[in-house]
């Protein structure tokens, strides 16, 4: 009697359904920073951030060239085929990642509290507050796993750092999803709105991690 040995699956095609994912996810807040910079620049204003808001240009552009390098830069982090054949590439975009993402955390807590809208509340700066540290914490631990030679921690807590950063991303749908459904937020509303977009991501984020902590012959590990 012979036995076979059963072929081993064979990867995944849809590699790169995840980075494009994320860059699509990032694409109107990116294309939204990039006419911000262009206004800054000297350019014409296509974006009006409001006749009493005059953020300063220094930080905020630091801010939207940091956050959008992360965004599209850390997209590619989570295609596992392309990173394990060039790990010198995603070592060195891994660092790039990580400063642009405490740089771009550190930015949006300062524009958050000293540059903020006239209008923003106390509920919305607590949110900021809450979530730009959270960013800026998640990468630190995740440099930190990584020193430590932890690649399974790191890569844990890098996802809930790339979750958070991407933020803005998911914002953009729970506006659309409330203008379609009610109309045009009030400022609780649109606090709310922000918290949902950063909750969302966070409890993906923490599905992921914890999805990819099963063994590979449990059930719904695939």
């Amino acid at each position: 009697m012979t036995t076979t040995t059963p072929r081993p699956a064979a990867p995944a095609r849809g590699g790169w359904r995840v980075p494009a994912g994320l860059v699509a996810l990032s694409l109107v807040p990116v294309l939204a920073g990039s006419l911000r910079l262009v206004a800054l620049g000297g350019g014409p204003q296509l974006l009006s951030p409001g006749e009493d808001y005059h953020p300063a240009p220094g930080p905020l552009a630091t801010h939207i060239v940091c956050v959008t390098l992360y965004a599209l830069v850390g997209a590619f982090q989570f295609a596992p085929r392309f990173r394990a054949r060039r790990i010198g590439w995603h070592r060195v975009a891994g660092r790039l990642v990580v400063l642009c993402g405490l740089v771009g955390a550190i930015s949006g807590l300062w524009l958050g509290v000293f540059d903020h809208r006239p209008e923003t509340g106390a509920l919305l700066m607590g949110f900021r507050l809450v979530f730009g540290t959270a960013w800026a914490l998640f990468l630190v631990l995740g440099l930190t796993a990584v020193l430590r030679r932890d690649v399974g921690r790191h890569r844990e807590w890098m996802i809930r750092a790339y979750a958070v950063g991407l933020g803005a991303g998911t914002q953009v749908f729970t506006f659309a999803a409330w203008r379609l459904a009610v109309g045009e937020p009030g400022r609780l509303a649109e606090d709310l709105l922000l918290l949902a977009g950063w909750l969302i991501n966070v409890v993906v984020a923490e599905w992921v991690v914890r999805r990819s902590r099963r063994p590979a012959n449990s059930p719904g590990a695939r």
